[in-house]
């Protein structure tokens, strides 16, 4: 997952960026354990992350029930958490074995896999009511290794995505690309896998707060409406957004802070009980919960 700032130039056309991570290496790669701790331990990164999931998850239109969602490129659980405060369960999926080595350290609520998304991912038919992704999908329009296609990864990723969606399901991907033809290339391998939708520009017109999603569909349902919601266009006051970012943290640390004297199990009964209030599925407690795991990764 990646936070990457560019800006478009007078013809139109995207510029060069100021960095892009996927030019310095594969993701497994670039995000290493130094990367990935540094990624999760910034709270611009966090604020960022959290806001984009939460627009991703406004343009899914989920039903007003508990949804089961698949997040693509989860890194080490940002976005997930953005899920979990929705109400909903999830299932992330990321390349980097450093990102979801940190995810179980923080103890994200959702189940997590390795795996690579340009391979695809066989989750059972119909598996999700939706789907989201932050920052990850221009990494699959790069030539990391010798005999990767880009538009064939592409299509793979999107035909498992396809394959486990519900009929009726959304997905909202939000990606940074580097070049218009880039954007029509991930538009064209989604379509050609069946999917309807297109994408949406929040912010066009300002060269900072500018976010593209992709919002597909898997056919119609119905209980879900056929139209793809508007970008937003409202002007964006930098400074109000980092000061509400900054009182949203402060509320955030002191929920989940634990109370004085509170051990680290009854910490994790109690956030597991608030979870069953909100109709979530939750593993029964037995004498191994809230003990230290081992490392996986």
């Amino acid at each position: 997952q990646v936070v990457s700032i560019y800006r478009p130039s007078p013809s139109g056309r995207f510029a060069s960026p100021m960095s892009r991570p996927e030019h310095s290496a594969p993701p497994e790669i670039f995000y290493n354990e130094e990367e990935s701790r540094k990624y999760t331990t910034s709270s611009r990164m966090i604020d960022i992350q959290t806001k984009m999931a939460e627009r991703a998850l406004e343009l899914c239109l989920l039903p007003d029930r508990p949804c089961l969602i698949l997040d693509v490129g989860c890194g080490s659980g940002i976005s997930g958490e953005a899920i979990t405060d929705a109400g909903h369960a999830w299932v992330g999926y990321d390349i980097s074995p450093w990102m979801l080595q940190i995810a179980g350290e923080r103890e994200v609520d959702g189940d997590v896999v390795l795996c690579d998304a340009g391979q695809g991912l066989r989750f059972r038919p119909g598996t999700f009511d939706g789907a989201i992704s932050i920052s990850a999908l221009q990494w699959l329009c790069n030539i990391d290794r010798r005999g990767h296609d880009p538009f064939r990864r592409l299509r793979a990723f999107f035909t498992s995505l396809h394959n486990c969606l519900r009929r009726g399901g959304r997905a909202a991907l939000q990606f940074y690309p580097e070049t218009a033809g880039q954007v029509e290339m991930i538009t064209a391998a989604a379509l050609r896998c069946g999917f309807g939708g297109g994408l949406v520009v929040d912010f066009p017109h300002s060269t900072k707060a500018k976010k593209h999603f992709l919002v597909v569909y898997a056919g119609f349902s119905g209980d879900m409406p056929q139209q793809i919601p508007q970008g937003l266009q409202d002007e964006v006051d930098e400074h109000n957004r980092q000061t509400v970012a900054v009182e949203k943290r402060e509320r955030n640390t002191k929920k989940n802070k634990k109370k004085a004297g509170q051990s680290h199990k009854d910490w994790v009964l109690q956030k597991k009980q608030t979870q069953r209030h909100k109709g979530l599925q939750v593993r029964k407690d037995t004498k191994y919960t809230a003990r230290p795991r081992k490392d996986r990764f």
